[in-house]
This record gives structure tokens, C-alpha cells and sequence, in this order.
């Protein structure tokens, strides 16, 4: 057995909220460090918010303390002693994936948004972490995917779609079925008329927009969120 296979064994199977507390603990502590490390109602807050979250999800405090019961007993987060009374967490992704700034940030993205393309994780992943070019994402990806933490979900070539190894079987189960449907899809539309294809530059501009957008609905949420707690 190979040395990345063992690595790959050992990559650890969180349920959907766990990953979605973990994300947003990584992506707080890069994005707002004032308001880091997290109280349980920002946790449930973040993992809520509108912006950069895909799916959608509505979580409330016991969902989220039982995401944080699994991450810590995997080694993923920690529980501390914030001001006053108030416990607060933190997550511990750095030491216990053996990750960095460029790569936390793409695995912060699949663990909030899903299945990308380099080209989504290098525009969406750059707000939490500058990534120079195209190469410089490509290469946190091949590092990640090296540690076994991330994987190709369609063949090499435009489009090529990554997702992280944290989905429980069942869950990947799904996750390729998905795709498949997805991919039988575009063969049935590609037999009708052929629309030109937006170039490159354009499309990176509307993702540009948009993630724009997000940032400051984001932005929005988290004042919203600060606001609820100081009540």
C-alpha cells in the first residue's frame, strides 16, 4: 500500500453540518480575525448566512454543538474560554489536516460551497487567500489532492470539477449520481443548436460580480450578527 493511500484511509467522514461548521470556523478566522474565536450563536449565524453557502442550510444551536462534538472528537476544533462567561471555538485544521494558507482556503470553499472548478476556487477561495493565477490555485488543489483530502469528479480538460473526501459514502454515493444525471444532460442539449460559447474573460467577469456581491451581503450578515450580540 502506498504512502498516499494510507493518507487517503485516513482522512476523516464528517456528516454535512460538521463540514459546514468547520468551514465557517476556518473562513471567520481568515475574514473577520476581530470576532475569532466564535461564539456558539455566530457559529449558527455563519452557517446560516445567505452568501457563499451552498447548499443553503438552516441550522439552529443544538445541530451546531453536536457539529462541534464530532469535530472535536475527530481533533478539528476546540473548545475555550472566551471573555466573561461565554465559551467560544476554534478550529484546529491547520495542525490536524496539515494544511497552509492557499490550501485551507480551496478546502474552506468545497467545505461551503461543493464541487468547483479551479478556476470558481481560485476567484472565490482569494477572499480569505491571495492566489496569483490560475497555477497557483491548481497547485493548492494538487497538493490537497496529494494529501488525499481532495479529488477529481470529472475527467481532466475545461470544467475539470474537484470536491473535497470528507462526504460520507453515502453522501459521495449521491454526489456521483448527481453528476452522472448532470453529464446525460448536457450530451441530450449538445444535439439541438449550438449556442457560442462566452469566453474566458467574460465569464470571469460575471463571477467576479457576483462573488462582489456575495462579499457584501456577507458583510452585511456579519454586522447583522454583531449587532444580535451585543443585546
Amino acid at each position: 500500500m502506498t504512502e498516499q493511500s494510507e493518507e487517503t484511509k485516513s482522512v476523516p467522514k464528517l456528516s454535512a453540518e460538521a463540514r459546514r461548521v468547520l468551514g465557517v470556523l476556518i473562513e471567520k478566522a481568515k475574514t473577520t480575525p476581530d470576532n475569532y474565536p466564535m461564539t456558539l450563536a455566530a457559529i449558527v449565524t455563519g452557517c446560516n448566512q445567505k452568501s457563499n453557502r451552498s447548499p443553503q442550510m438552516s441550522l439552529d444551536e443544538t445541530d451546531v454543538l453536536l457539529a462541534l462534538d464530532q469535530l472535536r472528537e475527530v481533533g478539528g476544533a476546540r473548545e475555550i474560554q472566551g471573555s466573561g462567561r461565554t465559551n467560544k471555538y476554534r478550529h484546529a485544521a491547520y495542525e490536524w489536516l496539515d494544511l497552509d494558507n492557499p490550501t485551507s482556503a480551496i478546502l474552506t470553499e468545497l467545505l461551503l460551497r461543493g464541487p468547483q472548478t479551479v478556476g470558481e476556487l481560485r476567484t472565490r477561495a482569494s477572499r480569505m487567500y491571495s492566489l496569483d493565477d490560475l497555477n497557483a490555485a491548481q497547485t493548492a488543489v494538487d497538493l490537497l489532492v496529494a494529501k488525499g483530502l481532495v479529488e477529481s469528479l470529472t475527467p481532466p480538460g475545461r470544467g475539470q470539477t474537484f470536491a473535497h473526501t470528507l462526504y460520507p459514502p453515502e453522501e459521495r454515493r449521491y454526489l456521483e449520481a448527481k453528476l452522472e444525471k448532470r453529464a446525460a444532460s448536457s450530451v441530450a442539449d449538445s444535439s439541438g443548436p449550438v449556442a457560442p460559447a462566452a469566453s474566458t474573460t467574460a465569464i470571469d467577469e460575471i463571477m467576479s460580480r457576483l462573488d462582489a456581491f456575495e462579499e457584501k451581503l456577507d458583510a452585511i450578515e456579519r454586522r447583522l450578527a454583531t449587532i444580535e450580540e451585543q443585546r
